[in-house]
């Protein structure tokens, strides 16, 4: 089989940290920070043989998964930039990496960044402040309904979000808010997204569809995903990555806005793919369970995705390589409910693999996905293959 011939698969499991980094203690209530150790030790042992037997307790101490006998490739990566965004760390896992870190909004967006926003969207808004995405529809939901004015909020991470009601601003409608939203956005509020909410039910039992879009910054630089276009291999992107990368880069996009759904187009892309690169991630882990610190809930999605893992371990060609890491950590033990700085897991697997541990960069897997597919490194971006 030749190397146009063969394919790569990267699975982003969100949030899933392995340990602070050493400047965890610059990001308040990070340090100490360890996702995947506390989440273990949280649940009284954690459920994931598959994983477990490609190494994950071999990467570090996690209760209820010991050191595998004959591991995959394993370790753990580091970012080279600041942040601990979803964004950042997709784009460092492709070798872009962020001088400056993005801008955040801890007391909600100023004065002139609205009155810009209201001409832009031709709406006006309430809340504008830090806020979980539950609470921040419970909390201003009834006022929403009340006045028409679309929630305006954001986090501890650089993002700006709007949540609204289909029957207040119907969901393509609250897309083109946020598209105009991302156009304000700019120069120092380049925020790293813009993310639509949209939501649904009656006063006292609102709750979110699943018709998110996140609007990402363009990526501040190029890409091992560029590399591999330029090379002629076909990128894939499954769930949120198109939007982390605003679509630079990326030849396909498959809809994964549920673990279910992603899950399921990465098992179909397994069976019918020919060639090329699926970056997928998988957001529940992050989205629905971590920011709740719902430990109970985050390790039911990690035992699906074990499942699955088991599964797609039974579709591999000979000649493919399957890679499981993270962006972030979000620690259910950390006194906030956002992400926090932390390592990624690394797991990797192809015919032949000799299970060697590998710590490095997050850019590793970019540098490490040009050589697997198109057999060149690309010198001028970060990263070293661990193949």
């Amino acid at each position: 089989m030749s190397r146009r011939d063969r394919r790569a698969f990267v699975v982003v499991l969100d949030a899933c940290g392995v340990g602070a980094l050493p400047d965890a203690s610059q990001y308040a209530g990070d340090e100490g920070s360890n996702t995947l150790a506390h989440l273990a030790e949280d649940v009284g042992g954690l459920d994931l043989p598959v994983m477990g037997g490609l190494g994950l307790g071999s990467i570090l101490a996690l209760e209820g998964v010991p050191p595998a006998d004959r591991p995959a490739i394993h370790g753990r990566l580091h970012p080279l930039g600041p942040g601990k965004e979803s964004t950042t760390g997709h784009w460092e896992l492709m070798g872009v990496v962020p001088t400056a870190p993005l801008p955040t909004y801890p007391n909600g967006f100023p004065p002139d960044v609205v009155a810009g926003l209201e001409q832009a969207t031709g709406l006006r808004f309430c809340a504008n402040h830090p806020a979980s995405g539950t609470e921040v529809i419970e909390q201003w939901g009834e006022h929403h309904l009340e006045t028409g004015e679309v929630i305006l909020y954001t986090s501890a991470d650089s993002v700006l979000q709007l949540a609204a009601h289909h029957d207040v601003l119907s969901e393509p409608d609250l897309l083109a808010a946020c598209a105009a939203a991302r156009e304000v956005m700019t120069g120092e509020h380049a925020v790293g997204r813009v993310i639509a909410r949209p939501f649904v039910g009656e006063a006292g039992s609102l709750h979110r569809t699943d018709g998110r879009k996140d609007f990402a910054v363009a990526p501040p630089g190029r890409s091992y995903l560029e590399e591999l276009q330029s090379a002629a291999v076909p990128v894939h992107a499954v769930g949120k990555v198109r939007d982390l990368f605003a679509g630079v880069g990326i030849d396909e996009y498959h809809p994964g806005a549920t673990n279910e759904r992603g899950i399921a187009a990465i098992g179909e892309l397994l069976r019918e793919l020919d060639a090329g690169l699926v970056f997928a991630n998988l957001v529940e882990t992050d989205q629905v369970y971590g920011h709740r610190h719902d430990v109970e809930g985050f390790h039911r999605a990690l035992r699906a995705i074990d499942a699955a893992v088991g599964e797609w371990l039974g579709l591999l060609r000979d000649d493919d390589l399957l890679v499981l890491t993270a962006d972030h950590g979000v620690d259910p033990r950390a006194p906030h409910t956002d992400h926090t700085r932390e390592h990624a897991p690394l797991l990797a697997t192809f015919t032949g693999q000799d299970g060697h541990r590998h710590d490095g960069p997050l850019a590793d897997v970019g540098a490490s996905t040009l050589r697997w597919l198109a057999d060149r490194e690309a010198a001028e971006l970060p990263g070293s293959p661990f193949l």
